[in-house]
Order: structure tokens, then C-alpha cells, then sequence
């Protein structure tokens, strides 16, 4: 069994208007990750800069991101291989009714699929196809906590997917 590789899972931080810079609770389980992804919704480059000194990230455009998220390197759509889990990721996967086959049918060739957008957490699984949006850890909307995403791969399998709560 090859190592495991963990991966954090960020999404719809809103910096500045949420995010001012690294909220300690999640400082604290960025630490010792291998990897950050960035559903989208930055809205400014030095957020991933900020996330770039925990781990490598990969990021893509969210709806409140513009010109400088881009150059910064984050696509609307992103395709990467990680411990033999092949991903998408995305920001706005659609509505939640029908969400699992839809992007079935959009990414026949992943393993997993990775959203922001709703700030809904959201973590299904259905014959080894996982469909994963962290919510968010600073612009919670309507839900009880801000949170993110925990992710270990390994082997070609998502061996745990868990949402964290990050506030109170």
C-alpha cells in the first residue's frame, strides 16, 4: 500500500470581507496536510499565497473571483491525479437536487469531485464516485458552523472524506 497523502479542503473563504487571514482552527489542521485544494470564491490571491506556506495548493475560480485569481494560477475547472484518485474540481457544481449523477455524466473519469459554492457542506459517496464540498470556514450563511474539508488518499481510493466544523 502506497503512503497515504492528506489533503485539506478549502472553499468560499471571502477575503477580505470574511477572511483576514488564516482562521487558527484551521491553521491547526493545515498543518502536516500534504496538499490544499481551493474550490473557489478566494477573492484575493494572498489567500493562497497564505495556504501556499501550509502545503501546495491547487485552486480554482469561484464567481466573486476575478483577473487575479487567475493569473494566480486557479482555472475554472481543474483535472489532477493524487495518490491514484483522479479529481475535478470546480466551483458551482448546479442545484443539489439530481447532484451525483449529474456530475457522474460531467466527469465520467474521476473518482472524485470536488465543489464549493452553496457553503453547504456536502459528502456523498455511490459506487467509489464521491461528490465533496467543504462548506465554508469563514462564511457559514445559514448553517451552524463554518467548516472544512478532510481528505485521505490513498491507492486510488478516498480512504476518508470528513467535514470539520471550524467555529463554534
Amino acid at each position: 500500500m502506497a503512503d497515504a497523502v492528506r489533503v485539506a479542503v478549502l472553499s468560499d473563504t471571502h477575503a477580505p470581507r470574511f477572511w483576514k487571514s488564516c482562521p487558527p482552527a484551521v491553521a491547526r489542521l493545515l498543518d502536516g496536510v500534504d496538499l490544499i485544494l481551493h474550490a473557489g470564491d478566494v477573492c484575493l490571491p494572498a489567500v493562497l499565497d497564505e495556504l501556499a506556506a501550509f502545503a501546495p495548493v491547487h485552486a480554482v475560480q469561484g464567481n466573486n473571483d476575478g483577473a487575479d485569481v487567475a493569473a494566480w494560477g486557479a482555472p475554472e475547472e481543474l483535472r489532477l491525479t493524487v495518490a491514484g484518485v483522479r479529481i475535478a474540481m470546480l466551483h458551482d457544481s448546479g442545484p443539489a437536487s439530481g447532484r451525483l449523477p449529474r456530475l457522474r455524466a460531467r466527469f465520467p473519469d474521476t473518482d472524485l469531485v470536488v465543489f464549493g459554492h452553496s457553503h453547504i457542506p456536502w459528502n456523498e459517496e455511490s459506487g467509489g464516485f464521491r461528490v465533496f464540498n467543504p462548506g465554508s470556514p469563514t462564511d457559514k450563511r445559514r448553517q451552524p458552523r463554518g467548516t472544512m474539508g478532510l481528505l485521505t488518499l490513498s491507492d486510488g481510493r478516498v480512504t476518508s472524506a470528513e467535514i470539520v466544523a471550524v467555529t463554534p
